[in-house]
């Protein structure tokens, strides 16, 4: 049983996620205001909270924020909509557990509950979200058939494992670049493995998610009254990777304090815990991570230009996922055995349709996002093959957000004089698309069509009564 806090302001996803959860037997307390969920969270220890990312007062990132620095033994969840999953994913890299997209999927939510539940009895979670993934010494390389990470077959997926074959077994810093969910912690994960250290520690940490007041700590470790709240001494996560790996993902979120003590680190190769009086040796090879030009960070102020030229001694791009075409069929098959093996399903394979429908998507999330939508279309799907009917209707449709392709094919010189009306143009036409079949899915019950769409009924007619439906 899970004590769970539902924050959305859409009273119907309020009361269905309490009516369902309550009869799993999870304890259950729900709020329309992002501000009154907070309060809760001070009177109650809850397990996982389920937030919308779209609140009036406050959004999805705002509550994240203050329940990583308030509690962070909570797991959270966002709820959205699928048009906003490129944010979701970005508010998993600060922290949250996962993501879920309206329509809400209930066997999907009980995964959920189970994950959370699941952190929280794993003694090696207690910084989860911030500490995302530790290896410990003597585990498989995860580069070799049992790993848990594909490698793509494509020209530009060659050319990467190239350089991680170069740089691998040398001791260099290495900084990684890429795109939010395009496998950067995969990246290093393998360079770890093929590298000298593979039989000691591997340890990930999402600076993301580290707060400015429990950052030196989670990093260097304290000793005990070091602060208030430091009822024991604690080793840092660079103690427990001495001799092996340190991932730091999303580097420039480093404070400027952070930076320096890291500074000092990497050139001496000492650390001094907080509150201690001795420092001790360590030997870790660092390998960092950005979704953006380090470089431009430095020239902004952002970061030290002395920390990011010790980090620069190699650096590797890990192409998005759109611009390999030919790793979507082979990425899409392999994470549907994952789904099969966590939903314990025998799907097949995939529709030509679906197929085609990945390959003309833009992948914003890049593999993140394509195992998200596996697996819920594993969920939704009831024959041997996944289906379009269990993807996203904004995936199916997606063709009709390109607004690019929108400018090419409109033939009106007044449209072609106002970006902005073929913008609004195109987006009205998908949304209309989406609409009309989500109505003829359900025979145009417009109850179910709400639900199905996360929208109350008022909002659903107006549009209705908009596109002429």
């Amino acid at each position: 049983m899970a004590s769970i806090l539902v924050i959305d302001d859409n009273l119907d996803i309020c009361q269905l996620l309490d009516r369902f959860l309550t009869k799993k037997g999870h304890q259950v307390q729900t709020t329309i205001s992002g501000k009154t969920g907070l309060e809760y969270l001070k009177k109650t220890n809850f397990d996982l909270i389920f937030c919308d990312f779209k609140l009036r007062e406050m959004d999805g990132r705002d509550i994240l924020k203050k329940v990583k620095e308030s509690s962070p033994e909570t797991q959270l969840v966002i709820i959205t909509g699928y048009a906003d999953v490129k944010v979701a994913v970005e508010v998993i890299k600060n922290g949250a557990l996962d993501y879920i997209t309206k329509p809400l999927i209930p066997d999907e939510i009980l995964l959920l509950i189970d994950r959370a539940l699941n952190v929280k009895r794993d003694p090696k979670s207690t910084t989860t979200g911030i500490v995302e993934k530790v290896l410990p010494s003597g585990s498989k390389n995860k580069a070799d058939s049992s790993s848990n990470y594909f490698r793509g077959i494509s020209k530009e997926s060659k050319k990467l494992y190239e350089e991680i074959k170069l740089v691998a077994p040398t001791n260099m810093s290495v900084i990684i670049y890429g795109e939010s969910g395009a496998g950067k912690e995969n990246i290093a994960e393998i360079i770890h493995q093929q590298s000298n250290r593979s039989g000691k520690p591997f340890i990930a940490i999402d600076c993301g998610a580290l707060t400015r007041e429990l950052a030196g700590s989670e990093l260097w470790g304290h000793e005990k009254g070091a602060f208030t709240g430091a009822h024991s001494e604690k080793p840092g996560q660079f103690e427990l990777a001495d001799g092996g790996t340190i991932f730091l993902d999303e580097i420039s979120n480093l404070s400027y304090e952070i930076q320096v003590g890291l500074l000092r680190l990497v050139q001496e190769r000492r650390l001094r815990r907080i509150g201690g009086t001795k420092d001790r040796s360590i030997d870790v090879r660092i390998l960092v991570a950005s979704n953006e030009d380090l470089r431009k960070s430095v020239q902004e102020g952002k970061f030290r230009e002395d920390l990011y030229f010790r980090f620069n001694e190699f650096s590797i791009t890990v192409p998005a996922l759109r611009d390999r075409k030919e790793d979507i069929e082979p990425f899409a098959n392999y994470f549907l055995e994952l789904s099969n093996e966590e939903l314990k399903k025998e799907m097949t394979g995939f529709d030509a349709d679906v197929m085609q429908v990945f390959r003309s998507y833009q992948w914003p999330g890049n593999l993140r996002e394509m195992r998200n939508v596996i697996r819920r279309a594993s969920l939704l799907s009831q024959g041997e093959s996944i289906n379009l009917s269990g993807l996203p209707p904004e995936l199916v449709y997606s063709k009709k957000l390109n607004f690019l392709e929108a400018e090419e094919n409109t033939p009106h010189q007044e449209a072609a004089k106002d970006p902005h009306s073929k913008l609004k143009s195109a987006a009205a036409g998908a949304e209309a698309t989406i609409l009309r079949k989500v109505l003829e899915d359900v025979k145009y019950n417009r109850t179910k069509a709400a639900l199905e769409l996360g929208i109350d009924r008022k909002t659903l007619f107006n549009k209705m009564k908009q596109y002429d439906l």
